[in-house]
């Protein structure tokens, strides 16, 4: 059984918690012996220790597994009951079998089984679950969120959810159902154009059944039966426009124009940018052509007319200039809400600021990206996007692209910075 060390300083030193601690700190061995057990099972349960007389019910297992792992992991005893008296599991090989599909099946994502079996001389064996949570938050195939409080286990409420995952701040925030939503709330027309666009479409598809299509052909909601719970994913790729605006107001993204070279200059036009990804992608890029030329090929050099009332509009590459607006679109870390995405325009330069955390990222990964390895924090809404059957028409090259095209028309490579959970790229113009 591995070992975790005890990371949970805040809480009630109760006899149970002294036990526990105990258990995992003072460990000379890899396996668990029965001395270390005994001593575990002593303090009783807790909110990292679960006993069970048997494993009867999966579908309740499933959700204890879920609780722990979502509390900063625990172990689950099988085959004590409620007296802490050993009583042994009369079937331990199928127990583990059982254990290791439930933690890769009917789990998301899936968690590796740590499970060791225990021999007693009277014969008895007994059954330890470890669960240590490495990608948080975890949830039931059904979509259910479950915590431990004390030797219970809840179900995050509806309410709490939210709130609750700002706080974990998951990688995987693109996959969190959104228990508000509904099959009315999707835009018919840019979703079927998607489907509509693949030659290969399978007979069996389930065309022009949104529910039906999100959750079983695109992995994008979850649900058992006729219950449909659309995931973030869903929502921004393919929500109509003013749901996207309602359900999920954090995906709004701030395009701005000044006239000067920071912050302080004269403001000449700000707006919101608001809908489902292909709107606000074809927004932003209307808005910035507006104030400026994007060209494929560098411009002949212009001439410069002393004490010009403005400043004349600076060209860009218009591949790089994409690419940059996808990439402010599709890498956005949700969890951040507080951290909105802004596209500003200035006389010489466009700046992308988006929400990213800088805890892990820099300053290995601010150099890698240079050369196209990437940390995706949404590869579902990335794959999508980034396909032509969407509809967005997105240069390849990522990251390296904008920086040597950028470079190619400007005389000046493009500036990266990571700093107060921000990227900012600033891309130069001639």
């Amino acid at each position: 059984m591995a070992r975790r060390r005890f990371r949970h300083s805040q809480r009630f030193d109760t006899q149970a918690d002294r036990s526990h601690e105990e258990y995992l700190l003072n460990q000379p061995a890899q396996l668990t012996t029965r001395t270390e057990l005994l001593r575990l099972i002593r303090g009783g349960e807790d909110t990292y220790l679960e006993l069970k007389v048997r494993l009867s019910n999966s579908e309740r297992i499933t959700q204890g597994i879920v609780a722990l792992a979502n509390t900063n992991g625990g172990t689950i005893v099988f085959g004590v009951n409620d007296q802490l008296r050993i009583e042994g599991v009369a079937n331990p090989e199928w127990v583990q079998e059982e254990l290791t599909r439930i933690c890769r099946e009917e789990i998301v994502p899936p968690i590796i089984p740590l499970i060791d079996t225990i021999a007693f001389d009277s014969g008895k064996r007994v059954i330890v679950l470890d669960v240590q949570p490495r990608r948080k938050p975890y949830r039931t195939r059904e979509g259910r969120f479950y915590m431990r409080f004390g030797a219970e286990k809840r179900e995050v409420s509806r309410e709490q959810l939210s709130m609750w995952l700002d706080e974990v701040r998951p990688l995987g925030y693109e996959n969190i159902p959104l228990f508000t939503a509904e099959e009315k709330d999707f835009d018919d027309g840019l979703l079927w154009s998607f489907a509509g666009a693949f030659e290969d479409v399978s007979p069996t598809i389930n065309l022009y059944q949104t529910a039906d299509f999100l959750k079983k052909d695109l992995i994008l909601a979850v649900g058992v039966a006729d219950e449909f719970f659309p995931t973030v994913a869903a929502l921004v790729l393919f929500g109509k426009d003013e749901r996207v605006q309602e359900l999920f107001p954090r995906s709004v993204v701030t395009v701005a124009r000044y006239s000067g070279d920071n912050g302080t200059a004269q403001l000449v036009e700000k707006i919101e940018v608001k809908g489902n990804l292909h709107s606000q992608f074809e927004a932003i890029i209307a808005f910035i052509q507006r104030y400026c030329d994007l060209s494929k090929e560098k411009p002949r050099k212009k001439l410069k007319l002393v004490d010009a009332p403005v400043a004349a509009r600076s060209d860009y590459h218009l591949y790089a200039v994409r690419e940059a607006v996808a990439n402010t679109l599709i890498h956005r870390d949700f969890a951040l809400r507080d951290i909105p995405s802004r596209v500003t325009i200035y006389d010489n330069f466009i700046e992308f600021v988006n929400a990213r955390r800088t805890g892990g990222f820099v300053p290995p990964a601010s150099r890698a990206i240079r050369y196209g390895i990437t940390q995706r924090l949404n590869p579902q809404i990335a794959s999508i996007f980034s396909r032509r059957e969407y509809g967005t028409s997105v240069p390849r090259g990522g990251l390296p692209m904008i920086l040597k095209q950028s470079e190619r028309f400007a005389g000046r490579r493009a500036e990266i910075y990571t700093a107060n959970d921000e990227f900012k790229l600033k891309i130069f113009g001639a």
